[in-house]
């Protein structure tokens, strides 16, 4: 009984702190500790060396990613901390649509840009095995997060501005496929405590938060082939705006919104002209 006690108080902790999901954060870091599954924590009584620091730690409302050093993203755990964007469930979405653009295509080239921790590169290397893929990521501490993680993977990450529309001049004009979670989030205080944990960059484009998405469209022409397509991640509020700019680019059709899982206009999505 020890553990389950020490579960039920530090979700009752959580919850007084404003953590969204307490319990369900207090045992997955248990899950964590005792190296087993959440559901299994049911199962086991002793509470395992270093929760209450743990637990202290999401009190303070510190990202569980943070603590745990790792975020699942589809069938992949990956390591992240401060200095990189924190994959979010709802990006799975995008990425399992770039999966499915893939199906017929053999051997596709495929280009995440603004990778963060690897995520969207690494789901399609794991998912198409065929496929050659580069994550295109600026800044330092984000980009060696996504090496780390690319370690035994296909996909390969490198260093540049996704904004220079010269980007990968050698595969100009030969991508099959282009997948972005780029900063979207318009700047703002008034987000969860944890999405300030993330760092700035990677998550603010300006007071619309379309800063980032304006400027790369060139980048994202340029690379794909004709017919190539591109699946963009959005704030909330701007669907219909990233629709607009990437009608007004004149070099795609085919726009379309692909919404997440709660039915929110999440993504755009389009083919080169």
């Amino acid at each position: 009984m020890a553990l389950r006690a020490a579960l039920a108080d530090a979700a009752e902790r959580l919850r007084r702190a404003g953590v969204p999901s307490p319990l369900v954060d207090a045992r997955l870091i248990a899950a964590h500790l005792l190296g087993c599954g959440p559901l299994d924590v049911a199962f086991r009584d002793e509470i395992p060396a270093g929760f209450e620091e743990m637990v202290a730690r999401r009190e303070r409302r510190e990202p569980l990613q943070h603590i745990l050093g790792v975020a699942p993203f589809g069938a992949l755990d990956l390591a992240v901390g401060p200095g990189v964007f924190i994959p979010r469930p709802e990006t799975e979405v995008l990425a399992d649509w770039g999966v499915r653009q893939l199906v017929d295509v053999p051997s596709p080239r495929v280009v995440d840009l603004c990778t963060g921790s690897g995520a969207l590169a690494l789901y399609v290397a794991h998912e198409v095995p065929g496929a050659e893929v580069v994550g295109v990521e600026l800044h330092d501490e984000a980009l060696s997060y996504a090496r780390r993680n690319a370690e035994g993977s296909t996909a390969r990450m490198i260093q540049g501005d996704v904004t220079d529309p010269t980007l990968l001049g050698q595969w100009h004009g030969t991508v099959d496929l282009v997948l972005t979670n780029p900063p979207y989030v318009p700047e703002t205080p008034d987000l969860d405590r944890e999405v300030y944990a993330d760092p700035p960059q990677a998550v603010f484009a300006g007071a619309t938060g379309m800063d980032v998405i304006d400027a790369f469209l060139p980048t994202i022409h340029a690379l794909l082939r004709p017919g190539g397509q591109v699946g963009i991640e959005h704030d909330d509020t701007t669907s219909r705006a990233v629709q607009d700019v990437v009608a007004a680019h004149g070099g795609f059709r085919d726009i379309a919104v692909l919404r997440d899982l709660t039915g929110r206009a999440r993504f755009v999505t389009a083919s080169k002209v």
